[in-house]
This record gives C-alpha cells, sequence and structure tokens, in this order.
C-alpha cells in the first residue's frame, strides 16, 4: 500500500492500525504480544474505526485481520480481574452487567454495519475474537488458524451466535468442552466461508472486498440488511441480549469450588500458569496446533 492508500491523522489509534488500498479499508488488531487480546481500549477504538469508515464513502468495504500469530486470543483476562477488595455479591454482579451486556449491541453494531466486514483468519482466533469473527459478513482463514472458545473450562459463557450459524449440535460439541478446531473444521461446520494457504490469505480477502466494491454501495447495504435484520426479527437480537444477562449470572458463578485452585495459581503465579492448569487435562486438543487427531472426537 502506497503512502497516499494510508488513511489519515483522524483514524490513527494505540492498538489498531489502519490502511486503505483503493475502495477497501484493512483494519489490523495490533496488540500481537498479547495475541490481539481484546482490551477495553481495543474494543473502543476498534468501533471507532468502523464508525469512521461507515461515513466514508470513498471505502466501499473492510478487511478485519490480526497482527503476529493471532487474530485475537479473545477478551483480555487481564482486563477483566477484579479490584482488590471487590467482594461483595452486588459488586460482582454490576461489574460483570457493564461488561457483558453490551456486547450484544457491539456485535450487533458490526452486522448492521452499511459498509461489508471481511474477517481474514490469520492464526488463533479463540473466545471473544471468535465473535467478532462470526460478527463479519464473510471469513476467509488461513490453513493455520485455530478456533476455540477455551475460557468454557473456567465458567465462562458462550455466544449464541456460534448455534445460529453452525447449529445446536456443533455448537455445542464445541461450547460444551472449549476444545480448539482447525480452519478446515471451522469451514465444515459452516463458520468460516473459505480456507487459503496463509501465504496467501490477506491477497484473497482483499481480492474478495475489492469485488464488493464493484457493485454500487446502495445495493450492498440494502442486501446486508435484508440478512441482518432478518436474523433480528428470528429471533437474533433478543437471543443475544439474553446471553449477556446469562453471562452475567455465569460470571457469579466464578467463586466455585471447583475453580479455587485454578483462582489461587492465577493469584499467586499469574495468567499463564492458571491456563496451563486450565487446559493440560484437556491435551491433545482435537484440532491445532496442539492436536495429535487428524479429525476432531
Amino acid at each position: 500500500m502506497t503512502e497516499a492508500d494510508t488513511v489519515s491523522d483522524s483514524m490513527q489509534y494505540e492498538t489498531i492500525d489502519c490502511a486503505r488500498d483503493g475502495s477497501v479499508l484493512l483494519l489490523t488488531l495490533n496488540r500481537p504480544e498479547q495475541m490481539n487480546a481484546i482490551s477495553e481500549e481495543l474494543e473502543t477504538e476498534l468501533h471507532d474505526a468502523l464508525g469512521h469508515a461507515e461515513k466514508d464513502e470513498a471505502v466501499r468495504a473492510i478487511v478485519l485481520t490480526g497482527a503476529g500469530k493471532a487474530f485475537s486470543a479473545g477478551y483480555d483476562i487481564v482486563d477483566d480481574q477484579p479490584k482488590e477488595g471487590t467482594v461483595r455479591a452486588r459488586d460482582v454482579v454490576r461489574r460483570w452487567w457493564n461488561v457483558n451486556t453490551p456486547t450484544a449491541s457491539k456485535h450487533l453494531a458490526l452486522m448492521r454495519l452499511e459498509k461489508p466486514v471481511i474477517a481474514a483468519v490469520n492464526g488463533w482466533c479463540l473466545g471473544g475474537g471468535m465473535w467478532y469473527a462470526l460478527c463479519c459478513d464473510i471469513t476467509i482463514a488461513s490453513d493455520r488458524a485455530v478456533f476455540g472458545q477455551p475460557e468454557v473450562r473456567e465458567i465462562q459463557g458462550s455466544t449464541f451466535l456460534l448455534a445460529a450459524l453452525a447449529g445446536w449440535k456443533h455448537a455445542h460439541r464445541y461450547a460444551l468442552t472449549g476444545d480448539h478446531f482447525d480452519a478446515r473444521e471451522a469451514e465444515r461446520i459452516g463458520i468460516v466461508n473459505e480456507v487459503v494457504p496463509h501465504e496467501e490469505l490477506l491477497e484473497r480477502a482483499m481480492a474478495l472486498a475489492q469485488r464488493i466494491a464493484l457493485l454500487p454501495p446502495d445495493s450492498v447495504r440494502m442486501n446486508k440488511l435484508i440478512t441482518t435484520l432478518g436474523m433480528e426479527a428470528m429471533g437474533l437480537r433478543v437471543a443475544l441480549e439474553t446471553g449477556g444477562i446469562l453471562s452475567v449470572i455465569t460470571q457469579a458463578y466464578g467463586d466455585a469450588p471447583e475453580l479455587d485452585e485454578l483462582n489461587r495459581v492465577r493469584q499467586t503465579e499469574g495468567l499463564a500458569a492458571s491456563l496451563r492448569l486450565r487446559d493440560t487435562p484437556f491435551l491433545p486438543e482435537p484440532g491445532g496446533p496442539r492436536s495429535s487427531a487428524p479429525r476432531p472426537l
């Protein structure tokens, strides 16, 4: 991309990179050392960038990807840790209410965006990162991509979007285990449109975005609304908003006795040690880099 294609100073951020290639805007989640974990700052900047792109008539399509080895590893667990002294049940519920209930609106805002968004999933795509990939209009995955919601292993929520797109049985296969699954399995169950060689991922996503940009923008906008509003009429918004409320209750179970050791390790030895404790019993994963099996169990 040339210097002339770089977006203006009004779209420069700390955790998002923005670049223009003709009528396509490339947004890159840019916290590679944290596997592009979704902090409050990153999510705010992402939606600000999407809002600017929606208003910019020169932008006809958007490609969303991640820097480094991950699309996104999900919501930042470090950000989610309670502040010292937060021990009362009402404080826990209030904190998680403020975190979880806006999630449906954030995801639906992306689905209702007037410009189409193509997710180019370049690597790890976990938890909330996978949720954002599900929200995109089209998802293209590298053959190195790995999907999953391993956070459910410590009493956290899934998303109804998985069932809406993949079906009840597929959703439960992965929402009730937290297992990883690879790009081919994601394509098989219907949450990925296409799997391409890793080196061709951005080229393929940008080419498809440019193809969409050939259409009249009014046609693209209205056809997005036909499907998005149709899904909302079928109950998608209510399902996602209900999921946000249920997630508040889910988080309130965070002091369950089954989590005593995990919580102790997280407090004394850190996040990485607690994740090893959480996930080791599930190795080898059915899909992805830590798998020894060619197909999911």
